[in-house]
Order: C-alpha cells, then sequence, then structure tokens
C-alpha cells in the first residue's frame, strides 16, 4: 500500500469516529471502502502530465502540418488517442517532409520557363501549375484534380518523378 493512500486512511478514519477514539481508541486504522480505490498523488501527477504532453504536442503537430499543406483538423483528428511517442514520431515525420530539399536547380529552372515559377498557372490552353502538366501527365504520375490547386510541394514532387521517369523531354522547350 502506498504511503500517501495510508496516510489518508489514517486521517479519514481518525477524523469520521471522534467520538469513539475518545471512548476506546481502535487497535489498527481500517481502510474504508470509500478509499480503497483511491489513486495516489503520484499517479494523478502523471496522468496529468500525460494529458499536458499530449496537448503541447498536438499542438506542434498541427503547426507543422499547416506548414504541410495539412488541414488542422485533419491533424487534430489524427492526433486523438496516440500516445506521446506516436505524437512525437508523427512531429518527425512532419520535419523531414518540411525540411526535404526543395526542387532541383534543374527543376526550378524548367519552372521559371515554363510558369514563371507560379504553381497556379491556369492559362487556358491545357497545361497548368507551375510546371504546366496536362491533365493526362499529372494523373499519371499520380496526381488528382487540377495540378494548378495542388500544393507547391506536391507539383514540384511529381515534376521530379517525371523527370526521372521520362527526362527533360517532357518540357520539349524548357527542358533543353
Amino acid at each position: 500500500m502506498r504511503k500517501t493512500t495510508t496516510a489518508l486512511a489514517l486521517a479519514s478514519s481518525l477524523l469520521a469516529t471522534p467520538m469513539a477514539l475518545a471512548a476506546a481508541p481502535p487497535a489498527a486504522p481500517t481502510l474504508h471502502p470509500a478509499l480503497a480505490g483511491h489513486r495516489t498523488l503520484a499517479g494523478q501527477m502523471r496522468t496529468a502530465k500525460i494529458a499536458n504532453l499530449r496537448a503541447d504536442l498536438t499542438t506542434r503537430a498541427v503547426r507543422l502540418a499547416r506548414k504541410a499543406d495539412i488541414s488542422a483538423a485533419a491533424e487534430r483528428r489524427r492526433a486523438q488517442g496516440r500516445s506521446p511517442a506516436q505524437l512525437r514520431a508523427r512531429i518527425h515525420g512532419l520535419e523531414q517532409r518540411l525540411n526535404a530539399p526543395t526542387a532541383s536547380p534543374t527543376m526550378q529552372a524548367i519552372a521559371q520557363c515554363e510558369s514563371g515559377g507560379n504553381p497556379a498557372t491556369d492559362t487556358g490552353n491545357g497545361f497548368y501549375g507551375k510546371y504546366q502538366f496536362t491533365l493526362a501527365t499529372w494523373q499519371a504520375v499520380g496526381g488528382s484534380g487540377n495540378p494548378a490547386q495542388a500544393p507547391e510541394a506536391e507539383q514540384d514532387r511529381r515534376a521530379a518523378m517525371l523527370y526521372a521517369s521520362a527526362g527533360a523531354g517532357q518540357w520539349p522547350v524548357c527542358g533543353r
């Protein structure tokens, strides 16, 4: 039995029966049923510390997710019920994602030539985004929707995939 629980049981038994103590003190204090399931102060502090840690880690994960163009609400849902270790792993993954190298100088030059480096370019000519993808090419590298509406980091990643698989020939003028 923990010292805290024993002390509480003793104090409770002493305070609960002041008249009975005056008549004849009990041989040994008994544990009242109300205190039988009592959590120790150390346990309560550990639970509070874990809750605070989870809240801090969730806030940090949400902040990083916003930087990575991930919905804050989606990140909060993802964090619910996770242990601090799982939240730390998620934060580490988000940090790696954000610190990943940006587009290579070659890809930056292609983007500058194609769209002036503007990821939202949509001129109505059938080519979209920073690298002027066609919808078919965008879908071929795993994109969905309109490339001009995709985050810039996703456009960079998919253009790098296209360049790695097909070379600069996908940009006949700017890829030289």
